[in-house]
Order: C-alpha cells, then sequence, then structure tokens
C-alpha cells in the first residue's frame, strides 16, 4: 500500500473562520463521546450469566453507555487536545 507524502504537506481547511469556539468545543466533545462509546462498548461486558437475558436489554445497555459517554465528554482530555489542534489550524489558515 502506497502513502501518499503531497496530501500530507497540505493544510486542512475544514474549519471555516466564522464558527465560534463554542459550537467548535461542542463538536470536539461529541467527538471525544464517540470515541468513549466505543471504549464503554468494549470494556463493560452487562451480560451476566446468571439472569436470562430479556426483551430490550441490549437497547437498554446501549443507552446506557451513551449516556455514560456523553455524561463523561468533555472532561478524558481528547476534547480538549482536538480543540487546541483545531484552533492552531484555524490560525495558520
Amino acid at each position: 500500500m502506497q502513502i501518499n507524502t503531497s496530501l500530507l504537506d497540505k493544510p486542512i481547511n475544514t474549519i471555516k473562520k466564522t464558527t465560534n469556539d463554542v459550537k467548535l468545543k461542542e463538536q470536539t466533545d461529541s467527538f471525544e463521546a464517540l470515541i468513549l462509546k466505543y471504549m464503554l462498548d468494549s470494556a463493560l461486558n452487562l451480560e451476566n450469566p446468571l439472569y436470562p437475558k430479556e426483551a430490550g436489554s441490549d437497547i437498554y445497555h446501549s443507552m446506557y453507555k451513551e449516556t455514560l459517554a456523553d455524561t463523561l465528554s468533555g472532561s478524558f482530555g481528547y476534547s480538549e487536545l482536538l480543540f487546541n489542534y483545531l484552533k492552531d489550524l484555524q490560525k495558520e489558515a
């Protein structure tokens, strides 16, 4: 597999100069929540062999993990790191 290194030299122009910091922070927090949900999906095994699986338990567990990820987002540092990186890109553009 060949990597096209010419793309690495070009700046990423995905951030418009008209966006404000609040909207950018909301997006980076949402991205962090997505990362946390994937981590929680692999880390939390909520199936208990002592109790049979009930109807709707998969939906309940998914909603629980999503709410937990949304609550925790913004405090792990991924959001802040991404926010600062994107702000630096915006200043250079």
